[in-house]
């Protein structure tokens, strides 16, 4: 059942998305890329790795509902549907959508890449566009605490219930940053190589609780783990957290993905999507 709270949160969200969908929050600007005139946009114009042919590279697992099965390739869930979209509005067909897995800790960091465009719930941040480039926002994200629902944090309401806790969160990501930034537990924070492995960490007992977005949280506790709970969602401190898709730094296809990010968020295109995979995660409490 679709929480009303939820759904006017993803309209929200999405509406802020479409307000900020030529460029990133207004001060995590990606650096200008140069302009790409309609013609460079399409198919025939674009500088890809393999001519004819779009590689989209994501991360292995590729998590629920972010895509389904861990089959990228089926367009079923909701980062997997809006790589399809991009590619649609750049001229690719379904067939010349070609995936590739990487890893989310080396997509972002330097480097040439192994593919046109990643994406993986990366969000925009000051620290990787020195890295990397992004595209246009295509989704505003919280980040949330579980817990087990025996876990001592399990019921708190502040973070300051949560200082004392034993957190955790993948590598690399903000969820990462949110427990060091936002909770600053008194005790230094783990660190795993993939939600699986974090999620392992929790069902054994290392940790009191684990860090990820909210559609993940969700998922995670109504699907994975029967015996966790959604602690509530953590503050956002600055500019709305938003995911943006990858690209090698200075890419020539910044302009263009980022433009086809921003048309399709116009269009209410990345709203009906989100309504479609995201819209039955319902909401959870701010923690202050």
């Amino acid at each position: 059942m679709v929480s009303s709270s939820r759904t006017l949160a993803l309209t929200a969200a999405t509406a802020v998305l479409v307000g900020t969908a030529g460029c990133a929050p207004q001060d995590e600007d990606p650096a200008p890329a140069p302009s790409a005139t309609a013609a460079s946009c399409t198919k025939e114009g674009l500088r890809t790795r393999t001519a004819g042919k779009l590689t989209v590279a994501t991360d292995e697992p590729a998590y629920e509902p972010w895509f389904r099965e861990n089959k990228p390739e089926s367009g079923e869930g909701f980062e997997a549907a809006v790589a399809y979209a991009v590619a649609e509005k750049l001229g690719y067909a379904r067939a010349d959508v070609v995936w590739t897995r990487v890893k989310f800790d080396t997509a972002i960091a330097p480097g040439p890449k192994s593919f046109d465009f990643d994406i993986n719930q990366f969000s925009i941040t000051e620290e990787r566009k020195r890295a990397v480039d992004f595209s246009a926002p295509y989704y505003l994200v919280r980040q949330t605490v579980i817990a087990l629902k025996s876990s001592k944090i399990a019921g708190r309401k502040s973070l300051a219930d949560l200082r004392d806790a034993k957190l955790g969160a993948q590598v690399g990501t903000t969820s990462y940053q949110a427990i060091t930034d936002v909770i600053k537990p008194t005790a230094k924070p783990q660190v795993y190589n993939s939600n699986d492995d974090a999620k392992k960490a929790l069902q054994n007992g290392q940790l009191d609780g684990l860090v990820v977005d909210l559609p993940t949280a969700f998922y995670i506790t109504g699907a994975e783990l029967t015996d966790a709970t959604i602690v509530g969602q953590l503050p956002q401190v600055g500019a709305p957290e938003a995911f943006g898709l990858l690209l090698d730094k200075d890419s020539p296809l910044t302009s263009c993905v980022g433009g086809a990010v921003g048309q399709l968020a116009e269009a209410g295109t990345l709203k009906t999507l989100e309504q479609k995979w995201l819209a039955q995660v319902a909401g959870a409490t701010e923690l202050q």
